[in-house]
């Protein structure tokens, strides 16, 4: 296993660019980058380059991960990249992907069921909460598309693995798995998405263990609130998620697994958006309908989750959402935010330090990058 970080959530990865931004995570003392699609390693998919880079990253000792995109049709609109890559034709350019990684051995490639939309309030950020579409329609034209792309994965012994995204639920990701074929098929886990699907993350993880192939590592704020859940992203160890408990369950159904950190992206380069409050409407019917899988015993385990957070908020050990984003993001005008450079990579620091903590305890083996300039503390 080696832990390394998602690339859109690195500072100053896009004016660095991919090949610099190897150097910079072998410098932060991390051991991969995870490229959410083959287009933010290469915009116009050049081989030549794809090839340099993957050299450069085995020089390194780096992993390398990426993806093909959002699959679900209805989002298509928001990502004209995809239908460009295949100049017009969205199937053959997410085959071109495929067809690309495999050349630089990427054979784990991350999907996702859609877009968060977090300039709207509680679930209407949410494709699953449509209202011109149903989210079971959605399910089953993603699959058509998955079903569509199967055969040129299986041509080149690849997978595509749907993440936990914040529209998903595990369940769904499980039939998706059986309809298309586990052996095209598989899961990229991340940590605290499920937790907005009213998913304990333990359970989650126990059920998909057996299928995941890529990771995003987060922590997030879970507490009550107006409407509500607060959900609010937070350095690994101050949220709510059990990482002690997680990552052995993942660690034994895949020794090779890599854990990519997934941080809140600086707003150095652009200014956050104002009201960024991500309610989870957990107690509303027309939340509850959309979530036919959850069972009590789970929403049980789930809430009793939140209450054992919320006595480490309430004591003082935590902070609650309000003193936390008031820190970082000026709250609630927003008008100084301090959550730059140097505060991504101390969350960074921390939550790698975190990660890496609950792993020596487990006894799991976490592979050494090779010396950096400024090594991350063990």
């Amino acid at each position: 296993m080696k832990l390394g970080i998602d690339w859109q959530k690195l500072p100053e990865a896009t004016t660095r660019g991919p090949m610099a931004s190897l150097e910079h995570v072998r410098d932060l003392g991390l051991g991969g980058i995870f490229f959410p699609t083959l287009l933010d390693m290469s915009p116009a998919l050049d081989r030549g380059f794809l090839r340099e880079l993957r050299a450069r990253a085995d020089e390194l000792g780096l992993y390398l991960e990426a993806g093909l995109g959002k699959i679900n049709p209805y989002c298509s609109a928001e990502a004209p990249e995809l239908r460009a890559a295949g100049n017009g034709d969205i199937v053959a350019g997410l085959t071109r992907m495929i067809e690309l990684g495999a050349e630089i051995g990427l054979h784990e490639l991350w999907i996702s069921p859609g877009n968060f939309k977090g300039q709207f309030p509680g679930r209407l950020a949410n494709d699953r909460f449509r209202t011109d579409i149903d989210w079971d329609d959605q399910l089953e034209a993603m699959a058509k598309v998955m079903h569509r792309i199967a055969p040129a994965l299986r041509a080149h012994g690849s997978h595509m693995n749907m993440e936990t995204h914040d529209e998903i639920t595990s369940f769904e990701i499980l039939r998706l798995i059986e309809a298309v074929g586990e052996d095209v098929t598989g899961a990229v886990f991340d940590t605290a998405n499920g937790l907005q699907r009213g998913e304990h993350p333990v359970w989650a993880a126990r059920r998909l263990a057996p299928f995941v192939r890529q990771t995003h590592i987060k922590d997030a704020y879970v507490g009550r609130a107006p409407g509500g859940l607060d959900f609010q992203g937070r350095p690994c160890g101050e949220g709510i998620v059990d990482f002690a408990a997680i990552l052995p369950v993942l660690a034994e159904a895949n020794p090779e697994l890599n854990l990519s950190l997934e941080m809140a992206a600086s707003c150095a380069d652009k200014p956050r958006a104002a009201n960024p409050r991500q309610c989870i409407e957990i107690a509303d019917p027309a939340w509850r309908r959309v979530h036919p899988d959850l069972g009590a015993e789970e929403l049980e385990a789930y809430m009793a989750l939140v209450d054992s957070y919320e006595t480490r908020v309430a004591s003082g050990e935590i902070e609650d959402w309000i003193a936390y984003e008031t820190r970082n993001f000026g709250y609630p005008d927003y008008a100084e935010q301090s959550y730059g450079f140097d505060a991504a990579i101390a969350y960074i620091r921390k939550s790698a330090a975190h990660i890496r903590r609950i792993c020596a305890d487990a006894g799991l083996h976490l592979e050494a990058p090779r010396p950096a300039l400024a090594a991350l503390p063990a």
